[in-house]
């Protein structure tokens, strides 16, 4: 700060305005200024008169009405011991910035989330086209084999199922049309019957009442393909009496 700075500030100076370095530094220069001394000390001086001049002398019982009014104004809380206070309206000023970048912070989240979901549906969805497209391939080639099987029944509760089988490519599929809804803890689970034996073949998908599916595992040693309905994610062995048995 320059003098020609200084000499402006004894109005300021004068009234308490100034922050403490600022103070400091006018009260240096004020060891130096005799007319900036003389200044200040004229305008204390009127500040002084102006203060008696419109001064009124308080009620008598001023008083008493402040220390009965005393309980019922809420206190502000003790001040940490070296805190910084700060004006209120400055703190909001400073916030502000923070909260707005805060409020960009989770847009951007959301958005990125969105967009993760958003390409994960889109990956998911590729490989059941992915599937659906490679299934599609084998049950054709098993429809087209020289040795393929095809054996259909009816299924109690309604709907049917055919089951085509190629020995030679080691491989069977399920044809279903019209199966009825199952309760929702039950879903459609398939077997091959091998020795008298249940072994899980795979499980329709849970919703669809017609379509195609490739069992798992080859139709080698098996000598039907049985329709159960289980609790979902499908059971070790059978917990309910076939729906249908099928040759292979």
């Amino acid at each position: 700060m320059n003098t020609v700075d200084l000499h402006t500030l004894t109005g300021a100076y004068a009234l308490g305005a100034l922050s403490e370095q600022e103070a400091a530094e006018f009260g240096r220069h004020l060891a130096q200024c005799d007319a900036c001394t003389r200044e200040v000390r004229e305008l204390q001086e009127t500040a002084a008169r102006l203060a008696l001049a419109v001064a009124e002398v308080p009620p008598a019982d001023l008083r008493t009405r402040v220390m009965a009014a005393l309980p019922e104004v809420r206190q502000l809380p003790p001040i940490p011991r070296e805190a910084t206070v700060l004006p209120m309206r400055r703190r909001t000023r400073r916030r502000l910035p923070y909260l707005a970048a805060a409020a960009c912070l989770v847009v951007a989240a959301v958005a990125g989330g969105l967009a993760v979901k958003a390409r994960q549906d889109a990956d998911a969805q590729r490989e059941r086209s992915v599937r659906a497209e490679q299934q599609a391939a084998v049950v054709s080639a098993l429809m087209a084999a020289p040795d393929a099987t095809f054996h259909t029944t009816a299924l109690k509760g309604g709907g049917s199922g055919t089951v085509v089988a190629s020995k030679r490519m080691g491989r069977a599929a399920f044809l279903y049309r019209g199966l009825p809804a199952l309760p929702e803890q039950r879903v459609y689970e398939l077997w091959y019957s091998r020795d008298g034996s249940m072994v899980p073949a795979g499980l329709v998908e849970p919703g669809r009442s017609s379509g195609t599916m490739l069992l798992t595992g080859g139709p080698q040693g098996a000598d039907g393909v049985g329709v159960t309905a289980e609790p979902p994610g499908g059971s070790r062995t059978p917990t309910s009496p076939p729906l249908g048995l099928l040759r292979v």
